[in-house]
């Protein structure tokens, strides 16, 4: 007998490979979804895994209500799909997940930087006793060809950073932080009771 615990979202919402492919913010209403604390914070969860709302509300602390409302907003803006629906004791519970677990600026975008640097700060919590927390400004003098490349690099996570001679070109700030991060963690994944047998 085939096991109907689990039936995959009718919509093309449900392919997974948009999840390997990062997302580029252009829309207003992408950055309005994601400017919203509740809203960063849910994102930020939905990279460790697929949620239902019974789970998002346990990693956060509210109400479904509130939460759903939050999830139809990210949706609506093209961040957030139906991963797929499970048949549950009671009911049916929908998972939800991110379209992309990476999400990018246009690199024209006024907004990116300032975008980006806020939500670093809204995530920042107080380090605790024992706890590493270091951040620092260091200032880098480079052509303009140096700077690309480094921009180039650090797209790509690749490599150190390698010593500049400061006699030449402009200057260009680095900013680098190690802060503890409001993201709150989801407990492990249940496997939900099977559903009555009908046959």
């Amino acid at each position: 007998m085939a096991d109907d615990r689990t039936a995959p979202s009718p919509t093309p919402e449900s392919a997974p490979e948009r999840e390997s492919e990062p997302v580029m913010l252009l829309a207003p209403a992408q950055f309005k979804a994601l400017g919203h604390p509740v809203r960063h914070r849910m994102v930020n969860v939905l990279r460790q895994r697929p949620a239902t709302l019974r789970q998002l509300t346990g990693a956060l602390g509210m109400t479904k209500g509130t939460l759903a409302y939050h999830v139809r907003v990210l949706r609506e803006a093209g961040l957030v799909r139906l991963a797929e629906t499970r048949q549950v004791r009671g009911g049916t519970e929908q998972y939800f997940a991110l379209v992309s677990r990476s999400f990018q600026t246009p690199e024209d975008a006024k907004v990116g930087p300032e975008f980006l640097v806020k939500a670093a700060l809204d995530e920042m919590l107080p380090p605790a006793p024992g706890q590493a927390d270091h951040t620092y400004l260091r200032h880098l003098w480079l052509t303009p060809q140096e700077a690309h490349a480094l921009a180039a690099r650090l797209r790509e996570q690749d490599g150190e950073l390698a010593p500049t001679d400061s006699s030449r070109g402009e200057a260009y700030g680095l900013l680098v932080t190690l802060y503890r991060a409001d993201i709150p963690s989801l407990e492990p994944d249940e496997d939900p009771a099977p559903a009555p047998d009908e046959g």
